[in-house]
Order: structure tokens, then sequence, then C-alpha cells
């Protein structure tokens, strides 16, 4: 009785695994289709299942894709293919050849309902390798760039907002590098170079977090040289529009020390951003 239980048992295994690489052996034979025969949609609908995939290689979303557009160059699924080669391109971190795909898309349907989108990949492509402040800054100048042609050409679109987001915190990025090297000139009492960094952030980069403290380490550097003019207008702009900060306290502190105070002086460059902030023309 056991003996048939088993065997019977064994068959049914048999059979479970026989309709198991039956069925592995169609889905293979339909894999091996020629990709010739299929249609548009077909071919594309294989890639967005395979980007899907996570047991899918990484390059075999893109192959579909790229083939949508080689076998029907002319059609509506063409247009889709393109713009998801650049989104799986992005998607994978292959920079360089995503934003090739999205300029295309951009020069190929100007007026279409994704060239909004495109723009967009194209900016993240040079925003998403922006990251530790050391690296060169070629490519922030760049990502702001294309973050402005998305907030100024597509407003209304849903990724101008998120453009906005990033262009201030590439922007930001930017200012931080100023002010690193800038720190950097001030410990070692190299104040003419601090000088120059802090000064840029002040002037080109205003709107950023890093104003506040800009102005202080101008303070702080025209002390050390002597300049109780710039010093003075540096802490008198500080006071102004960030008063409430640790850094009007430093600043107020070492004027104080000096028998000084922060109001403007002189006719140096911070007394002009001085009186353009009075007027309402700065920050």
């Amino acid at each position: 009785m056991a003996g048939r239980q088993s065997g019977k048992a064994l068959r049914m295994l048999c059979g479970a695994v026989l309709l198991g690489t039956l069925a592995a052996c169609a889905a293979q034979k339909a894999n091996d289709v020629p990709l010739e025969t299929l249609s548009a949609e077909d071919i594309f609908k294989r890639g967005e299942f395979l980007l899907e995939d996570k047991s899918a290689k990484k390059g075999q979303a893109l192959e579909y894709f790229q083939t949508v557009e080689r076998l029907y160059p002319y059609s509506a699924w063409a247009k889709r293919a393109l713009i998801m080669q650049a989104f799986t391109l992005h998607k994978f971190k292959k920079y360089e050849e995503a934003r090739t795909a999205a300029q295309r898309y951009l020069d190929y349907y100007p007026g279409e309902e994704d060239t909004a989108y495109a723009a967009y990949l194209l900016a993240l492509s040079y925003y998403d390798q922006i990251d530790e402040v050391g690296r060169d800054q070629g490519l922030t100048y760049q990502a702001l760039q294309a973050l402005r042609v998305v907030i100024e050409q597509y407003p209304d679109s849903e990724y101008a907002k998120s453009a906005q987001l990033k262009f201030e915190m590439a922007f930001d990025h930017l200012a931080s590098k100023d002010m690193e090297i800038g720190r950097y000139y001030l410990k070692r009492g190299n104040y003419a170079a601090a000088i120059n960094r802090f000064r840029a952030v002040v002037q080109d980069f205003q709107t950023s977090s890093h104003t506040a403290e800009a102005l202080h380490r101008l303070v702080e550097a025209y002390l050390a040289l002597g300049l109780t003019d710039e010093a003075q207008t540096a802490g008198a702009i500080l006071g102004y529009n960030y008063q409430s900060s640790p850094f009007y306290e430093d600043s107020f502190k070492l004027l104080k020390d000096k028998g000084l105070e922060p109001k403007p002086k002189g006719s140096n460059w911070l007394a002009q951003v001085y009186r353009q902030m009075i007027k309402g023309q700065w920050l």
C-alpha cells in the first residue's frame, strides 16, 4: 500500500516537473521569436516588462526600445521608445548616453507631450552627477543651465517645481565650494584669497544659505588686514539681513572688541552693496 502511494506521488512530481519544463520551453520559444515579426507595440511592451523585471539584465529593456525606433522609425511607438531610452539610460546611470537620447527627443519632437520630461531628464543627467563639494563644478553649472530651461520653458509642467528645487540646491552647492576654499585660505592667513572667495558668495550667490557666513568671514578677514571700513560695512549688511544669526553675534563681538560697530563706511564694494540693499535691489 505504502509502495503504491509512493509511486503515485513520484508520478505526480515527475508530471509537475515536466509541465514546468514545457512552460519554460514555451516561454523560451516566445522569447526566441524574431523581433522583426512583432508589432511596435509588442516590442515596446516587452521592453517595459524587462525594465521592471529585477532578474533581467540591465541592457535588455534598452535593446527593445532601440529596436522599436529602428524597425518603426516614424511611428508613435518610436517616439515613446526614444523617451524610454533616455529614462532607462538614466536609471542605470549612463548619464552621457541619457543626455544624448533626451536631446534627440527634443530635436525630433520639440512640441510633443513628453518634451518637458525630456528636458527634465537631460537636466537630471547633469544634476545627479553632482556629489561631494570637492568635485569639479563644471557639471553643476551645466545642471543649472539645463534646469533653468525646464523652469522657464515649461513653467506649467509637472517637472517645473522639482526643477526649481534642484536649481536652488545646485546653486547652493556652488556657493559651498567657494566657502570651502575661502575657509581654507582664511585658516592659513591668506586673507586676500579668502576675501575673493567670500566676495563671490556675497555678490554671485546672495540667495544661498551661505551668505550670512560669508559676510562674517569677510569681517574676520578685513579685521585681520586692518581694513576696518570694509569690516564694519560687512557687519552692517550682516546685521541688516541676518540679525538673529549666530554669525552676526560673532561679527558684532569681533567689531566691539576692536572698538568698532557694524555700520556702512567708505566707498568700497561692500558700501555699494549696502546702498543697493537699502534701495531694495539686493537680497
